[in-house]
């Protein structure tokens, strides 16, 4: 299944993007729409953002695809070759960070939401940069639930 199988999900013709270019563009802000043409084969019309998206989630995807063609070590061995930031982590958070990107690529592919797999990774890699900066390792004090705290 391609990553495209489910885009788009509006078709206009190229006359009502003349017409009312407006309605379209703002269509196409919020989902791909097909503009289909008489003299020509039909375009897509979306976002940048959701162009980049795709275009990021392509990226992962072939990532993804070099790490399960790889066969020397576990799947978080593996991911922290291809993602080196995963060092930064303990061993228990790689092997949890590696499952959790290749469930969420499974489920983006499945739906077409890049921003599953995209948010996770991010959601990943942010937590790794936190714990490189030092970020985690103090003591929390957690408060009781009728505890206030005063204003400074």
């Amino acid at each position: 299944m391609s990553i495209a199988s489910h885009l788009p999900l509006a078709t206009r013709r190229s006359s009502d993007l003349s017409k009312h270019s407006a309605e379209v563009f703002a269509e196409a802000e919020d989902h791909p729409v097909t503009v289909t043409r008489r003299d020509g084969e039909a375009l897509v019309l979306m976002s940048q953002r959701e162009a980049e998206g795709r275009s990021r989630l392509l990226n992962l995807a072939a990532q993804l695809i070099t790490v399960t063609l790889d066969s020397d070590g576990s799947l978080a061995e593996r991911m922290t070759r291809a993602f080196p930031w995963m060092h930064a982590l303990s061993p228990a958070d790689r092997k949890d960070c590696a499952q959790d990107l290749v469930d969420a690529a499974r489920a983006s592919f499945a739906t077409d939401q890049p921003h599953l797999a995209l948010a996770e990774l991010t959601s990943w890699k942010e937590t790794a940069t936190a714990v490189a900066a030092g970020l985690g390792s103090a003591d929390l004090e957690w408060l009781d639930v009728d505890d206030t705290v005063k204003r400074p």
